[in-house]
């Protein structure tokens, strides 16, 4: 029987360009250039390890965002991914972590998987949570931050490692599991693939696909909200010493001005 494995991935803004909230306190998504978040593409990458070495396995990309969050979808099929899912609906505008994790869910229950991998957090939000809320949704168990990943024979193992050690675990499948950026570097995509990846089948679903009443998600479903938001400070110029036999004093004395020492 073939593995089913699901990645989840988010449509982020670009981190490198200017990033902005909307009126309503939102992330601005519409004004920005947007990619797939660095952090999900070590999870493509672990999802594409895996299927090559079972005898068959089949990979399947799940993104919930607006229009163009298919370019995400885009950049994991030309890395190897057989197929994508894009959840998309107005009503979805605002849903907080809660809110995605319902929805990834009932769209994994929908789809069928055996392993769903996640990356350890978005490079926008950086909650880090959803991967554990969506074993919670599934009732399956869950095994986070894992820096290597394997299946065999129906178990999923992984090494998660710590500031002071490291810890074997694994979990019967089916299981949710998400890795770090210590994974393993992920793939470029070959002018091959990215051919390929356009004829790739991307199936369209909306929160009546998932019998997801709008009520509970977006704004009005969220449970947790953004109160204020202010641009970050602009960087200051440093403080110069010029050493005329003095150096050593002055950084001692910046030091314990700044009670650093």
């Amino acid at each position: 029987m073939s593995l089913r494995i699901v990645v989840t991935v988010k449509y982020v803004p670009d981190a490198t360009g200017d990033r902005h909230f909307a009126d309503d306190l939102t992330v601005d998504r519409d004004d920005v250039d947007g990619l797939l978040s660095e952090l999900d593409e070590y999870a493509v990458e672990q999802a594409l390890q895996i299927a090559e070495d079972a005898d068959d396995a089949e990979v399947t990309v799940l993104t919930v965002g607006p229009e163009d969050a298919k370019d995400a979808l885009r950049k994991a099929l030309s890395m190897g991914a057989d197929k994508a899912i894009h959840v998309e609906d107005d009503d979805l505008h605002g849903t907080d972590a809660l809110g995605t994790s319902l929805v990834l869910a009932k769209a994994i229950e929908k789809a069928g998987y055996d392993l769903v991998i996640s990356g350890m957090a978005s490079t926008d939000g950086t909650m880090g949570v959803v991967p554990a809320l969506v074993a919670e949704r599934l009732g399956v168990p869950q095994v986070t931050l894992l820096s290597e990943v394997s299946v065999e024979d129906g178990t999923v193992k992984g090494r998660r490692d710590g500031d002071a050690a490291s810890e074997q675990l694994e979990a019967s499948l089916p299981a949710v599991v998400s890795v770090t950026d210590q994974s393993g570097e992920a793939r470029y995509p070959s002018f091959k693939g990215i051919m390929a990846a356009k004829k790739k089948p991307v199936e369209s679903w909306d929160l009546s696909d998932l019998d997801i009443e709008a009520e509970e998600v977006g704004l009005e479903g969220a449970w947790t909200k953004v109160e204020t938001a202010t641009e970050r400070p602009a960087r200051t110029a440093g403080t110069i010493v010029k050493d005329e036999g003095e150096g050593g004093k002055q950084l001692a004395e910046y030091l314990a001005g700044q009670k650093f020492i």
